[in-house]
């Protein structure tokens, strides 16, 4: 792994560290102990890069990563990969994709397996950096049952920025854009030739949707515009999907009941923009992680903030919780940032009711739409005293006035809003500092993690808990596969595939202008057989 894009092959674990690559003077974990017992990184990494002359791959796109049964879906650069997956039980083998794309124009952002859907008709949602999105089965050649939507962007311009799947539905998707809009789609219907006309269906504090003003459905069904600046992120709570957590840039979380289409809570990041968005198996938490560093645990029932975790130094890109170590009242959860670090943590519920409530303020201290802070008056609520645990920000209890210029060198580019919202998003309340949306930093408990370590060359993208292992994915593209405490590992089952992708692959022209999808030739390529199929 020295420096070949390529390459997946690795020393064995006792010398695996003089092949990993190095951050500055940072040794890369290849193990860590937890209570439960010790971490292993299997020695067969896989890392699934394109390696042909003369194209480059390399953007500032998050790796992301799909399962679906025993296949795994990643996009890398302008690359998506779809592979058979073992697990600890067998490597990726980067000669034989199940399915692999190479994007020349708008490149893949994120995506999502439908988990209902018939395992002999796999739907695989794409959305991409155009605002284009696909309905696409890895598994067949037929190019004429791949789905488009917003072809000609005439809907959103906008990059997406994540998609999912209903729950339960095999129709229904939503898909969410850097313009700060969400849209509900159907698979089985269609969008006019022209930009939709919208009517106000609902309009709460911060948000506003909209339904096409149309005789027949068309697509999208339902638009809504959510706070300000970028929609980063969504995800549905466990079973049914009861409740939407959305994260946007303006640093609020909200979380609304899916079906009544209502606003039931929210809260404020302590600085800048939220990034990604988590539930708790029982969906009684909502986790969250963003610009300010940390990580903060959101309660359902009481709808206030009951703790904030600091171990990151740099942007938190990802959490999960570990449902395979919740329960009893207590949640084990993990998260991984732009400083290359995996951090799990554990949390108990009567450590976090033992906390006394946050006291509203007297004065009209306010937190705006940035995050920043607006007082018409001297608060005559005593002076909160720092927080003895933060190692990070200087004055913890007051939030900074400037939240986006902290961390403007740690942008991955995803936050840049490209269109304005068409539509007014309701009249947001206004947060008080120190309020239960907007808590001080020692006003909730601050959590320390378990282990926090320094696990891959660049900032990690990714984290999936899985039941036999975590699988992590870093920016570079290296996934890795973290065997849990007595699974059994058989390392000839894991042995080196090569270092090359001789790949089977499709070239898809996705256009970057308002254009429509340009013809293009799809090669094929397995076996050694090559079809040309022009679409």
């Amino acid at each position: 792994m020295q420096g070949h894009p390529g390459a997946c092959a690795a020393p064995p674990m006792n010398d695996f560290n003089a092949g990993m690559p190095q951050v500055g003077a940072f040794e890369l974990k290849t193990q860590f102990c937890t209570r439960e017992g010790e971490y292993r990184l299997l020695p067969q990494c896989d890392l699934i890069r394109n390696n042909r002359n003369g194209y480059t791959t390399q953007t500032n796109t998050p790796v992301k990563i799909s399962f679906i049964h025993d296949k795994i879906c990643y996009n890398v650069g302008r690359d998506l990969f779809i592979f058979a997956y073992k697990g600890v039980l067998k490597a990726i083998n980067p000669s034989k994709p199940i399915d692999k794309k190479l994007y020349k124009g708008s490149f893949p952002t994120c995506h999502d397996f439908n988990l209902v859907a018939s395992t002999h008709d796999l739907q695989l949602l794409v959305g991409y950096s155009a605002g284009q999105i696909q309905i696409v089965d890895p598994t067949s050649r037929d190019l004429s049952r791949i789905k488009v939507f917003n072809e000609e962007r005439i809907i959103d311009r906008t990059k997406v920025t994540n998609v999912a799947w209903v729950p339960f539905s095999t129709q229904l998707f939503l898909v969410s854009h850097s313009s700060g809009q969400l849209y509900l789609y159907k698979s089985d219907c269609t969008s006019g030739p022209q930009a939709p006309h919208y009517q106000v269906f609902k309009t709460g504090p911060g948000y506003t949707i909209y339904t096409c003003r149309s005789k027949q459905t068309r697509n999208p069904l339902f638009r809504w515009v959510i706070g300000e600046g970028s929609l980063n992120n969504f995800a549905f709570s466990p079973g049914e999907g009861k409740y939407l957590a959305t994260v946007s840039q303006d640093g609020v979380m909200r979380c609304f009941e899916y079906a009544r289409m209502d606003l039931i809570g929210s809260f404020r990041s302590y600085f800048g923009g939220l990034l990604c968005v988590a539930w708790s198996p029982d969906a009684k938490y909502v986790l969250c992680g963003g610009e300010d560093d940390l990580i903060t645990l959101w309660s359902v029932s009481e709808k206030r903030v009951v703790a904030r975790g600091q171990g990151h130094n740099s942007w938190v890109n990802c959490v999960q919780f570990d449902p395979y170590l919740c329960g009893d009242g207590g949640y084990r959860f993990g998260s991984v940032g732009q400083d290359t670090q995996l951090c799990l943590w554990d949390v108990n519920e009567s450590d976090m009711l033992k906390q006394p409530k946050p006291k509203k303020l007297s004065s009209l201290q306010t937190v705006n739409s940035n995050g920043g802070v607006a007082s018409n008056r001297e608060s005559t609520s005593p002076p909160a005293q720092p927080d003895q645990n933060s190692k990070n920000h200087q004055n913890n209890n007051s939030a900074p006035t400037a939240p986006h210029a902290k961390h403007k060198e740690n942008s991955s580019g995803n936050h840049k809003d490209k269109e304005h919202c068409n539509g007014a998003s309701g009249t947001p309340l206004p947060i008080q500092l120190g309020c239960t949306q907007c808590p001080r930093l020692n006003q909730v408990p601050m959590l320390e993690p378990l282990i926090c370590k320094r696990i891959a060359p660049e900032r990690l993208t990714s984290l999936h808990f899985r039941e036999d292992s975590i699988i992590t994915a870093c920016q570079e593209g290296y996934v890795f596969t973290w065997a849990r405490p007595g699974v059994r590992v058989d390392s000839g089952e894991r042995a080196d595939f090569g270092t090359s992708v001789a790949a089977a692959f499709i070239d898809i022209d996705l256009p970057s202008t308002a254009n429509s999808m340009n013809n293009s030739s799809s090669t094929l390529t397995s076996s050694g057989a090559t079809d040309v199929i022009t679409t």
